[in-house]
């Protein structure tokens, strides 16, 4: 079974019409994860170049999903779904076949 950023990235590589906006708590510590077009990137802290680094490790917990149209632009985002549980977003990504 691929990780849960893995899953997310292939939604969005099937979905290139989304942005997924990703809150989560990894090791105490908030993060917002843009997921987009089959790649992931913090928002709010370094990302590493080696794409093998996950942004988003399999231990962070996920607290909401945002979907948002594209082209993000985070002045005027504009929502398709606010804050998702990962339940909600797992029958999205079953629907896509990840």
């Amino acid at each position: 079974m691929d990780s849960i950023g893995k899953r997310l990235e292939q939604y969005t590589a099937k979905r290139p019409q989304e942005v997924l906006l990703v809150t989560v708590e990894i090791a105490g510590e908030q993060d917002t994860i843009a997921v987009f077009k089959g790649f992931s990137s913090s928002l709010m802290h370094p990302t590493a170049f080696d794409p093998d680094v996950p942004v988003l490790p399999d231990e962070a917990i996920i607290l909401n999903i945002d979907r948002v149209a594209s082209p993000y632009n985070p002045e005027t985002p504009r929502y398709i779904q606010q804050e998702l549980s990962w339940e909600a977003m797992q029958f999205l990504l079953s629907e896509v076949g990840v």
